[in-house]
């Protein structure tokens, strides 16, 4: 790209109903380009997606709708936004006209400091848009416990990525709990009718000198164009939901010669069922996968409960998550219970390899220059016995000290298969192969457990640091297995008073 088409280019985006255009440098993100459009409802807390002091609404396809999306603005790239529609708080309601959130969060007392409001009613608004809303109980999150819900059905683990530093989180509570149904007029509950934007294919680059110094941001028309920038520029970035890539952009100043924006690829965005496998698309979001899969893989829907935070989840993907190949992931320890396997592309072609070889070292994997993940392949048919436990020092929104997927099948009493995936205990996540070897083949009791808790506990290579010491991780391992046994024990006596009943 010459110095002259780059001054050229343009970014529009729709930011409450009119058209702006952003031209700073492409490692901006969007919450300093609002700030800079004079929209200061936007804050920094934390600058890691941590707080949600700068939640925003984006318009994102659901089907032949849209949805209103609260997302980290802090995170999430300006020109990634490049023709899409976006709302602040301050597009939400005026003074003189408050939207129903605005309204419930004054009339309760939901404001204290104000600092978090504005992040607090626009990630209330993406909840109150949210189709799926109705006046009953919420479905249960697996091992993370049910979603607390109103009786208006509205679902507190939406705000579980917004802090209240002034701790008033009570009226914030009866605010969200008080909200009714949006009104006939209502033109943000009218827009969700409608598609979202398509994703614009986007190029820019932004610098004092025509070598591009200061980097160089793109949004490639499809797939085949993203394999063909990694084949000719390996080192380019790829950014998916940016919640990994924000934080070292924002905290430790990294900046990127190319980034390649790969989150609204339609082809990384498709799920598929055969009698085989289930295949995920890289692209999904956390809770895209959540809503679509619906329960149908039990494991996964332990994990997207306990995955840091509505907010995160909304722009997190699968595939970036795995990506990064850090040894404290959420998505590995399950998706190595469950047996999984990533599709890498490049333009030479496909390759299919199992998770547990994917992880070599400390953020290393077998990925070579120029390739990608495209998919993940679950088998089939799932195991029936299947648990995803956490140990952190806060419930939401936070990094697991250990996480372990449990996967069993149990048949006629006997333990025929085990798989346990384990993170944070070691350089990569990992199996407990010798744990599965305990189990496989004993019968599946308390015995049985105890003696393989022992093996259990010493697992990995679990070191000292500021979130556990060593020790604290063993034991976690071992009083693991037992909690599992516990809980199948604990389900299958539900189930039978259900069917008793």
């Amino acid at each position: 790209m010459s110095a002259e088409a780059t001054q050229e280019t343009k970014c529009l985006v729709t930011v409450n109903g009119t058209v702006r255009e952003f031209d700073g440098p492409p490692h901006t993100n969007a919450l300093d380009f609002l700030r800079g459009q004079q929209l200061i409802g936007c804050k920094e807390g934390c600058a890691e997606g941590e707080c949600g002091a700068c939640s925003i609404l984006v318009a994102r396809s659901d089907g032949e709708g849209s949805r209103w999306t609260a997302l980290n603005a802090c995170l999430l790239p300006a020109a990634s936004l490049d023709g899409q529609e976006i709302i602040t708080s301050e597009g939400l309601g005026s003074v003189a006209d408050l939207h129903p959130v605005q309204e419930e969060m004054a009339n309760r007392g939901g404001s204290q400091c104000g600092y978090c409001t504005p992040g607090f009613v626009c990630s209330m608004a993406a909840e109150y848009y949210r189709p799926e809303r109705t006046g009953t109980p919420a479905v249960s999150a697996g091992d993370g416990g049910a979603h607390e819900c109103g009786p208006n059905g509205f679902d507190l683990h939406a705000l579980s990525g917004n802090l209240c530093r002034c701790t008033g989180y009570r009226p914030i509570r009866d605010a969200a709990y008080a909200l009714g149904d949006p009104a006939g007029d209502d033109q943000l509950a009218a827009r969700t009718q409608h598609r979202a934007p398509a994703p614009v294919a986007t190029d820019i680059q932004r610098a004092d000198t025509p070598t591009g110094a200061l980097g160089r941001f793109r949004r490639p028309a499809d797939l085949d164009q993203v394999l063909q920038i990694l084949a000719a520029e390996p080192e380019s970035v790829l950014v998916a939901g940016g919640t990994d890539w924000g934080v070292e952009v924002n905290i430790k100043g990294a900046r990127a010669r190319s980034v390649l924006a790969i989150d609204r690829l339609h082809e990384l965005r498709q799920i598929h069922w055969n009698e085989r496998y289930l295949e995920l698309g890289s692209g999904c979001t956390l809770s895209e996968l959540e809503r679509k899969l619906a329960g149908k893989v039990p494991l996964l829907s332990a994990l997207f409960g306990q995955f840091a935070s509505r907010l995160i989840r909304n722009s997190a993907s699968i595939g970036g998550n795995l990506g990064t190949g850090s040894p404290i992931g959420d998505t590995p320890p399950a998706l190595l219970a469950l047996a999984a396997e990533l599709v890498l592309s490049s333009i030479r072609g496909n390759r299919v390899v199992a998770l547990e070889d994917y992880f070599t070292g400390y953020r290393q994997t077998v990925r070579e220059p120029g390739e990608m993940i495209t998919a993940i392949r679950i088998p089939l048919p799932l195991a029936p016995l299947t648990s995803f436990q956490k140990i952190a020092k806060r419930r939401f929104d936070d990094i697991s000290s250990v996480a372990i997927g449990y996967a069993l099948t149990v048949a006629d009493g006997m333990i025929t298969e085990a798989r346990i995936g384990l993170g944070g205990v070691a350089a990569t996540p990992l199996r407990a192969v010798a744990t599965e070897a305990m189990l496989e083949g004993k019968p599946w009791n308390l015995e049985t457990i105890r003696a393989a808790a022992h093996t259990m506990g010493h697992e990995g290579t679990p070191m000292d640091d500021h979130r556990a010491s060593a020790d604290y991780r063993k034991a976690m391992l071992a009083s693991s297995l037992e909690r599992f046994y516990a809980q199948q024990l604990a389900r299958r006596s539900g189930a039978g008073q259900e069917q008793n009943s």
